[in-house]
């Protein structure tokens, strides 16, 4: 039986939370690579509980797809220079379109998402079992 709209969108806040705290956790706590790409993923994973934030009904799949597809899309918009442009003006456009393209980050943005994506697919698995017991 799938949760009600009401309590996915509540659990989707509190893991985006959650994933935010972290994030700006070790980027206070890290320099370098750890804190880049740790950062990365977790931004790819905040966006993913963003989805369930908008759409509770998304399957796994679809929230990991769409969360993939849009981090790309933010960063291949810093080869335009717009994102750069904002972040200059504004803390909040920093860190949430970044500044400069890093192909690399193109690779992390699904390592953040695949994990959320498989927990997700197994618990629903899990629930749906014992549903039918």
């Amino acid at each position: 039986m799938p949760y009600p709209k009401r309590t996915v969108r509540l659990l989707a806040l509190m893991w985006a939370a959650v994933f935010l705290a972290v994030a700006l956790a070790l980027r206070a706590a890290f320099d370098g690579p750890v804190e880049q790409h740790s950062g990365t993923a977790l931004y790819a994973s905040l966006v993913y509980a963003g989805a369930y934030l908008l759409r509770p009904r998304l399957s796994p799949l679809a929230a990991g797809a769409g969360a993939v597809a849009f981090c790309w899309a933010v960063e291949c918009a810093q080869l335009t220079g717009v994102p750069a442009y904002l972040s200059a003006h504004s803390l909040l456009a920093r860190l949430a379109l970044g500044v400069r393209f890093d192909p690399l980050d193109l690779a992390w943005y699904p390592a953040g998402v695949l994990p959320l994506v498989a927990a997700h697919l197994l618990l629903r698995g899990r629930a749906s079992g014992t549903a039918a017991a």
